[in-house]
Protein backbone atom coordinates (compact mmCIF):
# COMPACT_ATOMS: atom_id res chain seq x y z
CA UNK A 1 0.00 0.00 0.00
CA UNK A 2 1.39 3.40 -1.02
CA UNK A 3 1.74 5.81 1.88
CA UNK A 4 1.22 9.56 1.83
CA UNK A 5 4.42 11.57 1.79
CA UNK A 6 2.52 14.85 2.18
CA UNK A 7 -0.78 15.42 3.96
CA UNK A 8 -2.10 18.97 3.81
CA UNK A 9 -5.30 19.92 5.63
CA UNK A 10 -6.97 23.34 5.53
CA UNK A 11 -3.81 25.18 4.47
CA UNK A 12 -4.40 28.92 4.58
CA UNK A 13 -2.25 31.88 3.58
CA UNK A 14 -3.58 35.43 3.27
CA UNK A 15 -1.51 38.47 2.32
CA UNK A 16 -2.57 41.92 3.60
CA UNK A 17 -3.01 44.74 1.12
CA UNK A 18 -1.71 48.21 1.87
CA UNK A 19 -4.68 50.54 2.28
CA UNK A 20 -5.25 54.05 3.55
CA UNK A 21 -5.52 54.97 7.23
CA UNK A 22 -9.29 55.03 7.31
CA UNK A 23 -9.99 52.30 4.78
CA UNK A 24 -11.05 48.79 5.62
CA UNK A 25 -8.13 46.36 5.87
CA UNK A 26 -8.14 44.00 2.91
CA UNK A 27 -6.34 40.72 2.24
CA UNK A 28 -5.52 38.57 -0.76
CA UNK A 29 -6.68 35.03 -0.04
CA UNK A 30 -3.80 33.34 -1.88
CA UNK A 31 -4.47 29.92 -0.34
CA UNK A 32 -7.87 29.58 1.26
CA UNK A 33 -8.16 26.38 3.32
CA UNK A 34 -7.10 23.71 0.82
CA UNK A 35 -6.58 20.01 1.59
CA UNK A 36 -4.82 17.32 -0.43
CA UNK A 37 -2.36 14.44 -0.16
CA UNK A 38 0.68 13.47 -2.23
CA UNK A 39 1.53 9.77 -2.30
CA UNK A 40 5.15 8.63 -2.14
CA UNK A 41 6.50 8.11 -5.66
CA UNK A 42 3.72 9.90 -7.53
CA UNK A 43 3.55 13.14 -9.48
CA UNK A 44 0.80 15.41 -8.20
CA UNK A 45 0.03 18.15 -10.69
CA UNK A 46 -1.28 21.49 -9.44
CA UNK A 47 -2.85 23.51 -12.21
CA UNK A 48 -4.66 26.82 -12.57
CA UNK A 49 -4.37 30.33 -13.96
CA UNK A 50 -1.72 32.80 -12.85
CA UNK A 51 -2.51 34.22 -9.42
CA UNK A 52 -4.63 31.29 -8.26
CA UNK A 53 -2.25 30.33 -5.42
CA UNK A 54 -0.26 27.45 -6.96
CA UNK A 55 3.20 28.83 -6.26
CA UNK A 56 2.20 29.97 -2.76
CA UNK A 57 1.07 26.41 -2.04
CA UNK A 58 4.45 25.06 -3.15
CA UNK A 59 6.30 27.48 -0.90
CA UNK A 60 4.07 26.61 2.05
CA UNK A 61 4.98 22.93 1.68
CA UNK A 62 8.68 23.47 2.29
CA UNK A 63 8.44 26.37 4.70
CA UNK A 64 9.69 29.17 2.45
CA UNK A 65 6.69 31.13 3.70
CA UNK A 66 4.84 30.39 6.96
CA UNK A 67 1.30 29.05 7.20
CA UNK A 68 -1.44 31.24 8.65
CA UNK A 69 -3.33 28.12 9.70
CA UNK A 70 -3.82 24.48 8.80
CA UNK A 71 -1.91 21.23 9.23
CA UNK A 72 1.04 20.06 7.14
CA UNK A 73 2.40 16.56 7.63
CA UNK A 74 5.58 15.26 5.98
CA UNK A 75 5.94 11.49 6.46
CA UNK A 76 3.64 11.84 9.46
CA UNK A 77 5.67 14.64 11.06
CA UNK A 78 3.64 17.80 11.77
CA UNK A 79 5.55 20.79 10.35
CA UNK A 80 2.73 23.31 10.80
CA UNK A 81 4.51 25.09 13.63
CA UNK A 82 8.06 23.89 13.01
CA UNK A 83 10.90 26.10 14.19
CA UNK A 84 13.70 27.29 11.90
CA UNK A 85 15.98 24.56 13.25
CA UNK A 86 13.35 21.90 12.54
CA UNK A 87 12.87 23.21 9.01
CA UNK A 88 16.65 23.12 8.50
CA UNK A 89 16.46 19.39 9.23
CA UNK A 90 13.53 18.66 6.91
CA UNK A 91 14.04 21.10 4.03
CA UNK A 92 16.84 19.05 2.40
CA UNK A 93 14.20 16.35 1.88
CA UNK A 94 11.95 18.85 0.06
CA UNK A 95 13.79 20.74 -2.67
CA UNK A 96 12.51 23.20 -5.28
CA UNK A 97 13.05 23.75 -8.98
CA UNK A 98 12.04 27.29 -9.85
CA UNK A 99 10.41 28.68 -12.97
CA UNK A 100 13.14 31.00 -14.23
CA UNK A 101 16.44 29.22 -14.93
CA UNK A 102 18.06 32.61 -15.53
CA UNK A 103 17.19 34.09 -12.13
CA UNK A 104 17.50 30.98 -9.96
CA UNK A 105 21.25 30.47 -10.50
CA UNK A 106 23.75 32.96 -9.08
CA UNK A 107 25.60 34.68 -11.96
CA UNK A 108 28.66 35.13 -9.72
CA UNK A 109 29.21 31.43 -9.02
CA UNK A 110 30.65 28.67 -11.17
CA UNK A 111 28.46 25.65 -11.76
CA UNK A 112 30.61 23.42 -9.54
CA UNK A 113 30.20 25.88 -6.65
CA UNK A 114 26.44 26.21 -7.15
CA UNK A 115 26.04 22.44 -6.89
CA UNK A 116 28.52 22.03 -4.03
CA UNK A 117 27.03 24.77 -1.84
CA UNK A 118 24.15 22.62 -0.44
CA UNK A 119 26.64 19.87 0.41
CA UNK A 120 28.93 22.37 2.14
CA UNK A 121 26.01 23.54 4.28
CA UNK A 122 24.33 20.24 5.12
CA UNK A 123 27.17 17.70 4.88
CA UNK A 124 30.11 19.35 6.57
CA UNK A 125 31.72 15.96 7.35
CA UNK A 126 31.73 14.82 3.72
CA UNK A 127 35.16 14.95 2.11
CA UNK A 128 35.88 17.30 -0.75
CA UNK A 129 36.52 14.35 -3.08
CA UNK A 130 33.11 12.82 -2.21
CA UNK A 131 31.38 16.13 -2.83
CA UNK A 132 33.07 16.58 -6.19
CA UNK A 133 32.17 13.07 -7.27
CA UNK A 134 28.51 13.54 -6.34
CA UNK A 135 28.43 16.83 -8.23
CA UNK A 136 29.99 15.29 -11.36
CA UNK A 137 27.81 12.16 -11.29
CA UNK A 138 24.56 14.06 -10.81
CA UNK A 139 25.38 16.67 -13.41
CA UNK A 140 26.11 13.87 -15.87
CA UNK A 141 22.74 12.26 -15.03
CA UNK A 142 21.11 15.57 -15.91
CA UNK A 143 22.86 15.77 -19.27
CA UNK A 144 25.68 18.26 -18.55
CA UNK A 145 29.32 17.20 -18.99
CA UNK A 146 31.74 17.58 -16.08
CA UNK A 147 33.95 19.57 -18.46
CA UNK A 148 31.53 22.48 -17.98
CA UNK A 149 31.94 22.64 -14.19
CA UNK A 150 34.11 25.76 -14.27
CA UNK A 151 31.69 27.73 -16.43
CA UNK A 152 29.23 30.38 -15.24
CA UNK A 153 25.44 30.24 -15.76
CA UNK A 154 25.45 32.88 -18.52
CA UNK A 155 27.45 30.47 -20.69
CA UNK A 156 24.54 28.03 -20.88
CA UNK A 157 21.20 28.00 -22.69
CA UNK A 158 17.90 28.12 -20.81
CA UNK A 159 17.38 24.37 -21.10
CA UNK A 160 20.91 23.66 -19.86
CA UNK A 161 20.41 26.00 -16.92
CA UNK A 162 17.24 24.19 -15.94
CA UNK A 163 19.13 20.89 -16.07
CA UNK A 164 21.67 22.43 -13.68
CA UNK A 165 18.83 23.61 -11.42
CA UNK A 166 17.41 20.10 -11.34
CA UNK A 167 20.84 18.70 -10.47
CA UNK A 168 21.14 21.23 -7.63
CA UNK A 169 17.71 20.20 -6.31
CA UNK A 170 18.76 16.54 -6.30
CA UNK A 171 22.21 17.00 -4.76
CA UNK A 172 20.94 16.43 -1.18
CA UNK A 173 19.00 13.29 -2.18
CA UNK A 174 15.53 14.69 -1.45
CA UNK A 175 12.30 12.70 -1.39
CA UNK A 176 10.04 15.49 -2.66
CA UNK A 177 10.73 17.87 -5.53
CA UNK A 178 8.48 20.93 -5.79
CA UNK A 179 8.71 21.97 -9.44
CA UNK A 180 7.21 25.45 -9.90
CA UNK A 181 6.49 25.95 -13.61
CA UNK A 182 9.86 24.33 -14.48
CA UNK A 183 9.38 24.37 -18.26
CA UNK A 184 7.21 27.44 -18.89
CA UNK A 185 10.23 29.68 -19.63
CA UNK A 186 11.67 27.22 -22.16
CA UNK A 187 11.10 26.70 -25.87
CA UNK A 188 8.50 24.07 -26.68
CA UNK A 189 11.17 21.89 -28.32
CA UNK A 190 13.14 21.85 -25.04
CA UNK A 191 10.15 21.36 -22.73
CA UNK A 192 9.65 17.70 -23.64
CA UNK A 193 13.36 16.97 -23.05
CA UNK A 194 13.18 18.41 -19.52
CA UNK A 195 9.91 16.58 -18.77
CA UNK A 196 11.38 13.28 -19.96
CA UNK A 197 14.51 13.91 -17.88
CA UNK A 198 12.36 14.50 -14.80
CA UNK A 199 10.45 11.28 -15.40
CA UNK A 200 13.71 9.31 -15.81
CA UNK A 201 15.15 10.81 -12.61
CA UNK A 202 11.93 10.07 -10.75
CA UNK A 203 12.17 6.41 -11.67
CA UNK A 204 15.87 6.16 -10.86
CA UNK A 205 15.79 8.00 -7.52
CA UNK A 206 12.22 7.13 -6.43
CA UNK A 207 11.24 10.79 -6.31
CA UNK A 208 7.89 12.35 -5.51
CA UNK A 209 6.89 15.46 -7.45
CA UNK A 210 4.56 18.37 -6.83
CA UNK A 211 4.42 19.71 -10.37
CA UNK A 212 2.99 23.23 -10.60
CA UNK A 213 1.88 24.52 -14.00
CA UNK A 214 -0.72 26.59 -15.82
CA UNK A 215 -0.34 24.36 -18.90
CA UNK A 216 -2.76 21.43 -18.87
CA UNK A 217 -1.02 19.65 -21.75
CA UNK A 218 2.22 19.60 -19.72
CA UNK A 219 0.38 18.43 -16.60
CA UNK A 220 -1.28 15.64 -18.59
CA UNK A 221 2.10 14.45 -19.83
CA UNK A 222 3.77 14.09 -16.44
CA UNK A 223 1.13 13.81 -13.68
CA UNK A 224 -0.55 10.84 -11.99
CA UNK A 225 -3.15 12.92 -10.15
CA UNK A 226 -4.15 16.54 -10.67
CA UNK A 227 -5.50 19.26 -8.39
CA UNK A 228 -7.22 22.28 -9.94
CA UNK A 229 -6.90 25.64 -8.15
CA UNK A 230 -9.20 28.61 -8.61
CA UNK A 231 -8.78 31.87 -6.64
CA UNK A 232 -7.03 30.18 -3.72
CA UNK A 233 -9.38 27.21 -3.57
CA UNK A 234 -8.78 23.62 -4.63
CA UNK A 235 -11.93 22.95 -6.64
CA UNK A 236 -11.18 19.45 -7.96
CA UNK A 237 -8.74 16.58 -7.38
CA UNK A 238 -8.77 13.52 -9.63
CA UNK A 239 -6.57 11.07 -11.45
CA UNK A 240 -5.21 12.33 -14.74
CA UNK A 241 -7.51 10.03 -16.68
CA UNK A 242 -10.64 11.06 -14.75
CA UNK A 243 -9.86 14.77 -14.98
CA UNK A 244 -9.32 14.84 -18.72
CA UNK A 245 -12.17 12.50 -19.67
CA UNK A 246 -14.81 13.43 -17.09
CA UNK A 247 -14.17 16.79 -15.37
CA UNK A 248 -16.64 17.63 -12.61
CA UNK A 249 -16.15 21.32 -11.81
CA UNK A 250 -17.22 24.06 -14.24
CA UNK A 251 -13.84 25.78 -13.94
CA UNK A 252 -12.03 22.55 -14.85
CA UNK A 253 -14.27 22.20 -17.89
CA UNK A 254 -13.42 25.79 -18.89
CA UNK A 255 -9.68 25.10 -18.55
CA UNK A 256 -9.92 21.95 -20.65
CA UNK A 257 -11.89 23.72 -23.35
CA UNK A 258 -9.12 26.31 -23.63
CA UNK A 259 -6.43 23.76 -24.62
CA UNK A 260 -5.41 24.49 -28.24
CA UNK A 261 -6.50 21.77 -30.64
CA UNK A 262 -4.43 20.71 -33.62
CA UNK A 263 -6.31 21.65 -36.81
CA UNK A 264 -5.36 19.58 -39.87
CA UNK A 265 -4.32 21.58 -42.87
CA UNK A 266 -6.90 21.67 -45.64
CA UNK A 267 -5.96 19.76 -48.74
CA UNK A 268 -4.87 21.95 -51.58
CA UNK A 269 -7.16 21.94 -54.53
CA UNK A 270 -5.64 20.36 -57.55
CA UNK A 271 -5.46 22.58 -60.57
Amino acid sequence: MTTNLIEAKDLTKHFPLNTGWFQEKKVVKAVNGISFTIKAGETFGLVGESGCGKSTTGRLLNGLIPLDSGTLLFKGKDLSKASKNEWKKYRPKMQMVFQDPYASLSPRMKIKDILREPLDIHHKNMSSAEKNKRVEDLLDKCGISKFHLNKYPHEFSGGQRQRISIARALILKPELIIADEPVSALDVSIQSQILNLMKDLQEEYNLTYLFISHDLSVVEHISDRVGVMYFGNLVEVATKEELFTNPQHDYTKTLLSSIPQMVPKAKRKEA
